[in-house]
């Protein structure tokens, strides 16, 4: 089968393409290299394509046909969407919008959407399932939680089959540190600690340690990419059989603190990480923690990588081979 990746120059993209390859599929990488990378796309032919170009959008799906469509294309920095909310739902909901259109108008109906636990807002427990209430508290999860809405609108109406998958932090890199997290503005906590390490950026920042947690610090829920890339998969093919909108939490099934990711990093590293305590950000909850049961019970999945340290030596792997 053939299917189209959007945002497959990027991260999480890269190596769903991947995986797409190893099976056996043919694969192509729709992206406008805004912030994805010309050397991730290594298994399929790449179309520099803005998804806010309907026209040439239209040339894509009137020149080959697909059997689906992976997206992970998307603004994503939580605080940058705060201070260019327009630019956030241009390319996160109007983009996305030109895209369904495109598959409506050329009969693709399956369609994987890489969404965001940022979509529920402030926690209202400490492991968020799928039942918990969606309110988002920023620009960047009201445009995720839009689309969700649109594709359940497209199910009713259309009949387009699709899967929102959810999750906070993507992680890691792929098992051969062929392709691993390059961000032109980093805000991710493992990159940026192993940065810190390499000398590619200043001293990470620790934003609050008086937090209502065994060491002060935040908890977060951290998912290895490898793993990120087999539940899109798996939801392609629970679209079988499953007409509708569907939508499942991601995570690792355990939380990390901060401090845990710092320690982690040293004993993999082998050297200390420079970090500073900084003031608390305001929004932070102290834990953010996905419950993974329903895509566990419904998809088959699980994560394979659990080990906080397997999946920070994963990441290094890949960050000391970089020309930082």
């Amino acid at each position: 089968m053939r299917f189209l990746v959007c945002g497959g120059a990027g991260y999480i993209g890269s190596h769903m393409a991947r995986l797409l390859a190893e099976r056996g599929h043919a694969v192509v990488v729709l992206d406008d290299l805004s912030n994805g990378h010309r050397q991730a796309v290594q298994w399929g032919p790449l179309l520099q394509v803005d998804l806010l170009d309907r026209a040439a959008l239209e040339q894509v799906f009137a020149a080959q046909v697909f059997d689906g469509v992976f997206h992970f294309a998307a603004r994503s920095v939580v605080s940058e969407s705060m201070a260019q909310p327009f630019d956030y739902y241009r390319c996160n909901v109007v983009g996305t919008l030109n895209l369904l259109d495109a598959m409506r108008r050329h009969g693709v109906g399956r369609f994987i959407f890489s969404s965001t636990a940022s979509v529920f807002g402030q926690p209202l427990q400490a492991e968020i399932d799928e039942q918990h209430p969606r309110q988002p508290i920023n620009p960047y999860g009201s445009s995720k939680l839009m689309v969700e809405q649109m594709l359940a609108a497209a199910a009713a109406a259309y009949g387009l089959r699709s899967v929102s998958l959810r999750y906070f932090n993507a992680a890691g890199a792929s098992y051969d540190a062929c392709i691993g997290e390059a961000h032109a503005c980093e805000t991710h906590l493992i990159p940026n600690v192993l940065r810190s390490i390499l000398g590619a950026a200043a001293p990470l920042q620790v934003f609050g340690d008086d937090y209502a947690t065994p060491d002060g610090t935040c908890i977060r829920d951290y998912v290895h990419v490898e793993d990120l890339a087999d539940a899109h998969l798996r939801a392609l093919h629970f679209l079988e059989q499953a007409p509708g909108a569907h939508a499942f939490n991601l995570g690792n099934g355990q939380g990390f603190s901060v401090r845990q990711v710092i320690d982690a990093a040293s004993r993999v590293v082998g050297r200390p990480v420079p970090y500073q305590v900084a003031p608390r950000r305001s929004g932070d909850p102290e834990t953010l923690v996905a419950s993974s049961r329903k895509a566990r019970e419904v998809l088959g999945w699980e994560a394979h990588w659990t080990e906080l340290d397997a999946i920070i030596e994963s990441a290094w792997r890949w960050h000391r081979a970089q020309p930082w």
